[in-house]
């Protein structure tokens, strides 16, 4: 389409929405900005008239065709106006069929995976009439104990940049009135990943230069790639809740990126305005999120009982509720309602088909990181063992293995570990399984007998570890991140008896595991892996496939160094490698100095046990012959970086090559390296390749101290390799 014929398009349709807008009484006006949760799987006398009368303008969590179908013929057909519903749903990783949680996602490195996942579940979920979700979550996520890290993309913005835009796009597809497209939701808006102690909803203080530096770079990022949906966060932001605070909604969103879609309310987040003390009462709370810039009210019902009142008494302005209808109505014409509000499920095929299923477990296989493989203990050979003990409480549990928030998630789907393996050897090795606890929680070790005799005549024992879905999610939060229960008296019970130990964790967050580290030969993380976990599993333990993930998160060796991240700042005092675990060194009445001291913990030292980006493989990769295209380059140009990647193993596989950056002077300090670029590469045994990256000044740009974006002159550092450490570099100038 020419910009001419975009123009004209653009015209035609504000011209329609604010030609319906001149028609609307000041309470079908207030209907469109309201939300309400069907609680009951039917329509009311009470719900029927409220769409007669036009005071709905989206429902949600409702999952039936039929219902939904009804719905929208009374809002179409039986109203005044016609308007049809938006229809929301929390679709967050998969539908009827469950693929990792973002969290996994990100530890891709694999956008097309992710959009493609993505692509699977809004097609299941608009089967249903669902045509709006509430993701992709875009929080920048430092602090494991926050159960909601599950939900994010970890704690990097240009990856969490990447995955965002490629869920968006896979929700919205290119035509967003498609059968099989819904509109996507960049949540939560903004800093709630930041919320002290982890502690779900609680207050996140973050300072402005930070709040643009990193926070705010995800959803930029995402209302540029046109995300339809907007959500605002719980939080109270440096003293004034999200859902109240005009100069994020109408300064930031509205005034300086141009967002033009619909922002809504976290559930309930305009009423609990007064909870946290903002505002009086819900009038005076409707009052605030309104000026705010909140178009549509989730759940809660403040505007609806008051905003008639408030444009009475002049407190709201008339034209202000138009610009906000005018938002909702946009989306709903965008998605096609106002030509087809009805779903046809015979248009859609059946919910978890084969592709998508293939699709799970591709996700699944690549989100797999292994953290360590001492000895080389994996992959396992099928044909040299005869028995091999499958032990855990996570090791046959298909719901949890499908993770946080899956409200319509089919267990059935599930392949389990032991399933998965079962499957996979078939009848040549005896594959002997004990849960040895009753839940990842036990800790009663009545049943590691059991499990222990199974160990003892097995050739190689697989350990599934970790925690429960409950354990982690929105509100579910946990100080202590290390395996629950007597999950490490397992593990040192296992390792006594002497045989080869691999340890497969299925969790929603990073945890602490220096209790397990030195007591197992192997680690495949696995996270909460999906409807195909336990498949990709097997494939991982029996070489079927090499495991290429890569952390999306840093791996703290205590929960005391938490937050711990990779693109931390530098100081005055930085810490050095070689400080770790000092404490038990340090003399009686040793005279207190600052005398070359550095910014470390004496009792776990300046690194993590695992850092952001790090993931083995079965066979190494060599990084080498690092090149610029130039030494120095002027705002505007580009600058192209290569490297020389060799597989000197003996397997084919994919390596995630990284490119890091390092800004050395700058008007604000800046992170000892920020992820600039990746790409996901197969390599052939003895095979060298060369991968290229082109970097643009912008790619360079910060905040600087007036919060205004710049790119400054000055020297860069840049690597490439295999993780955040990586250490083959080379340096540049932008003169």
């Amino acid at each position: 389409m020419s910009l001419a014929d975009h123009k004209k398009n653009q015209q035609s349709l504000e011209a329609r929405i604010y030609g319906l807008i001149d028609r609307m009484t000041i309470a079908e006006k207030i209907g469109q900005m309201s939300q309400v949760n069907i609680e009951r799987n039917a329509i009311t006398d009470q719900l029927s008239a409220d769409l007669q009368n036009g005071h709905i303008g989206s429902v949600l969590n409702v999952i039936d065709v039929d219902l939904v179908n009804e719905m929208q013929r009374i809002a179409v057909e039986e109203s005044r106006l016609g308007i049809p519903l938006l229809v929301g749903r929390d679709v967050i990783h998969g539908f009827k069929t469950v693929l990792p949680i973002p969290l996994g996602q990100a530890a891709t490195f694999n956008p097309d995976i992710v959009r493609a996942s993505a692509r699977g579940a809004a097609e299941e979920a608009a089967a249903c009439g669902v045509n709006w979700t509430f993701a992709p979550m875009i929080d920048i996520s430092r602090d494991a104990r926050w159960g909601r890290i599950a939900e994010s993309f970890g704690e990097d913005p240009h990856l969490t940049n990447e995955m965002g835009i490629a869920m968006v796009r896979g929700f919205q597809d290119d035509d967003l009135a498609a059968p099989g497209s819904i509109a996507a939701c960049a949540k939560h808006f903004v800093g709630y990943g930041a919320s002290e102690s982890g502690r779900d909803y609680s207050t996140t203080n973050i300072p402005e230069n930070e709040l643009h530096n990193v926070y705010m770079k995800p959803f930029k990022a995402l209302t540029d790639a046109g995300v339809m949906t907007v959500m605002t966060s719980f939080s109270d932001l440096n003293g004034v809740p999200a859902t109240g605070n005009e100069a994020l909604l109408r300064g930031v969103l509205r005034g300086e990126w141009e967002f033009d879609g619909l922002v809504v309310s976290d559930y309930n987040s305009v009423i609990e305005l007064t909870v946290h003390g903002l505002t009086e009462n819900d009038k005076e709370a409707a009052c605030q999120a309104v000026t705010a810039g909140v178009d549509m009210e989730m759940a809660s019902n403040s505007y609806r009982v008051n905003l008639e009142d408030l444009v009475a008494e002049g407190r709201i302005a008339t034209e202000m509720l138009d610009e906000m209808v005018a938002n909702i109505l946009r989306v709903k014409m965008r998605l096609g309602l106002f030509d087809n509000p009805y779903t046809d499920p015979t248009q859609y095929g059946r919910p978890a088909s084969e592709a998508l299923l293939e699709t799970a477990k591709v996700a699944a296989l690549q989100s797999v990181v292994l953290l360590q493989n001492r000895g080389n203990v994996l992959p396992l050979a099928a044909e040299r063992l005869d028995s091999i003990a499958v032990i855990g409480p996570l090791a046959d549990a298909p719901y949890e293995q499908l993770g946080t928030w899956i409200f319509d998630g089919d267990p059935e789907l599930s392949v389990t570990g032991v399933g998965g393996i079962r499957d996979l050897v078939g009848a040549s090795v005896d594959v002997r399984f004990a849960p040895a606890l009753q839940t990842s929680r036990s800790r009663e070790t009545d049943a590691f007998g059991e499990a222990l005799r199974l160990v003892a005549d097995s050739d190689v024992v697989v350990l599934f570890l970790g925690e429960e879905a409950i354990l982690s999610g929105e509100a579910h939060c946990r100080a202590d991140i290390s395996l629950p229960g007597a999950q490490a008296e397992l593990v040192r019970r296992v390792r006594e008896l002497g045989k080869p130990v691999i340890a497969v964790i299925l969790a929603g967050r990073p945890l602490v595991l220096s209790d397990i580290v030195d007591e197992v030969d192997a680690i495949l993380y696995a996270w909460h892996p999906g409807a195909m976990g336990g498949a990709a599993i097997a494939d991982l333990l029996f070489g079927a496939e090499a495991p290429s993930g890569k952390l999306p998160a840093t791996f703290p060796r205590m929960v005391g160094q938490i937050p711990i991240y990779y693109n931390q700042k530098n100081t005055g005092k930085p810490g050095r490698a070689s400080e770790i675990t000092m404490i038990d060194d340090i003399e009686l009445q040793a005279p207190q100095t600052s005398l070359g001291m550095t910014a470390f913990h004496l009792d776990a030292g300046v690194l993590p046990l695992f850092p952001f980006g790090h993931g083995l493989s079965y066979t190494e990769f060599k990084y080498e012959n690092i090149e610029l295209s130039a030494n120095a380059i002027a705002p505007g140009d580009t600058l192209t970086i290569s490297a020389e990647v060799t597989n000197v193993g003996e397997v084919a596989a994919d390596e995630v090559v990284q490119l890091y950056v390092r800004d050395l002077v700058a008007n604000v300090t800046r992170p000892v390296r920020e992820l600039k670029a990746f790409r996901r590469v197969r390599i052939d045994p003895g095979q060298t390749i060369t991968v290229d990256f082109v970097l643009h000044t912008d790619d360079l740009a910060f905040f600087g101290r007036d919060n205004r974006l710049i790119v400054e002159p000055g020297t860069f550092h840049v690597w490439i390799g295999g993780s955040s450490e990586a250490d083959l570099r080379e340096a540049f100038r932008v003169v």
